[in-house]
């Protein structure tokens, strides 16, 4: 499908550059009147995920996945929540292992490619729930966890399951890690590091023998988390060879529902390969919406509740063309 010209006019002027759209929006925007059932469900390895529910009685479910160090409580998945529930659909966010308030079981946290998790999300939603449709988005990355999903998938894609959009997704891991290195980027870095680490730590108190907190000292950037940590746990060779073997972009290409990526041009999070132009042009279920401004997460809009990138979802999720 095409790559479309984005409907996004710009936010308000006080956020003038992509830094500030991402960070106000981050640190300053409540959305209130959220209120979620928490269940927990067993994982196929023993450990647990925790399911924050927000239903008002529909035949139709969105399944949100959150970002980095995010949960069900960031300011964009209640945003989701809330617009979704005014439109009468049921609302899921399954919150990764580790966040959501509760430290899981195993020895893993979670990653980008931790689409095994949606996976077991859903497949408990069809198990014990009967929707006529379902439809997925995902928030940074969340949205790679998604993209990875869908494409995994295929063709065997539960029935239920109609469209799928995202944002802020770095569809290319590797490419978005090395903003990361990047100085103007090192409010990111340290505020990602420094809550990744109270995870390693509480981690080292369960599984003292797998982890070296020593190790966590010699860790300034996320080549060296990645490496010693992330990679370590989960089984890869190193960072490199993590962000290789995850990215969404291996799968992407066998996606078979229409999806909406949205990347704002001005992401500071975002590299150029997290921008699939080959791809959309190529693929008709693929969406692909690049606005000029929104930052990372961001898209605010002046005197409204919900972003821009919240209603576009919306208005592809449940009023398709």
């Amino acid at each position: 499908m095409p790559i479309i010209k984005s409907t996004y006019s710009g936010p308000p002027i006080y956020l003038f550059n992509g830094h500030l759209e991402t960070i106000i929006p981050s640190l300053f925007r409540k959305i209130v009147d959220v209120n979620y059932t928490r269940e927990k469900i067993d994982t196929p390895d023993g450990d647990f995920l925790n399911l924050d529910w927000a239903k008002v009685g529909s035949s139709k479910l969105l399944i949100i996945s959150h970002g980095l160090e995010g949960d069900s409580e960031r300011h964009y998945v209640r945003g989701m929540v809330k617009l979704f529930n005014s439109c009468h659909v049921d609302v899921l966010v399954w919150n990764n292992r580790s966040c959501g308030g509760e430290i899981n079981l195993g020895p893993i946290l979670y990653h980008h490619g931790a689409s095994y998790d949606l996976d077991t999300t859903i497949a408990h939603v069809l198990k014990t729930h009967t929707y006529d449709e379902i439809f997925l988005t995902g928030i940074s990355m969340g949205g790679a966890q998604t993209l990875k999903y869908l494409g995994e998938k295929g063709k065997d894609l539960p029935k239920e399951i109609k469209r799928a959009a995202v944002y802020s997704t770095p569809c290319n891991l590797l490419s978005s890690a090395n903003t990361l290195k990047l100085r103007r980027n090192a409010f990111y870095k340290n505020r990602f590091l420094g809550k990744l680490k109270l995870k390693i730590k509480a981690k080292a108190t369960q599984y003292p023998e797998l982890i070296d907190l020593e190790l966590l000292d010699r860790v300034r950037d996320f080549d060296a988390f990645d490496t010693l940590f992330t990679a370590k746990l989960h089984g890869f060779k190193d960072s490199v060879d993590f962000y290789k073997s995850v990215s969404a972009d291996n799968w992407m290409p066998f996606i078979q529902i229409p999806t909406l990526i949205v990347n704002a041009i001005n992401d500071p999070l975002l590299g150029p390969e997290c921008y699939p132009k080959a791809l959309a042009e190529k693929k008709e279920v693929l969406t692909l919406e690049m606005p000029k401004r929104g930052g990372h997460t961001g898209f605010m809009v002046s005197g409204q509740e919900f972003t821009w990138a919240e209603l576009r979802v919306q208005e592809f999720l449940l009023n398709p063309a």
